[in-house]
């Protein structure tokens, strides 16, 4: 891969490109927060060839959700639980939406 490579894939929301040290910097916590929601599989960081943790920007603003609820002073299980029943809302509204745009677009059925 090319440095080009690497600059342009630092735009996919999913590309692992951040160190377990520099994520928790970011997000104002501990490594050991970003161990206990990897542990709760909230997340599950992509691992570099020496075996170390990477975080994708996507992973980041998740993990950002649940320290937010922690924050708050949920425990740290409820607010992983709290963000996958939210997640999962989330996708049947989405789906739920194409199944009417889908059924609306059909029309009526002609009458005989």
């Amino acid at each position: 891969m090319t440095a080009d490579d690497s600059c342009g894939r630092l735009d996919d929301d999913d590309y692992p490109a951040f160190t377990m040290g520099r994520a928790a910097e970011m997000l104002g916590t501990t490594q050991g927060f970003l161990r206990a929601i990897g542990e709760a599989r909230l997340i599950t960081p992509l691992r570099s060839e020496g075996g170390h943790r990477r975080y994708s920007r996507y992973q980041l603003r998740i993990a950002a959700r649940a320290r937010e609820l922690v924050d708050q002073g949920t425990p740290i299980e409820a607010a992983c639980r709290i963000i996958i029943l939210e997640d999962q809302l989330e996708e049947a509204q989405r789906i739920n939406a194409e199944y009417r745009r889908a059924a609306g677009s059909s029309g009526p059925a002609p009458a005989d």
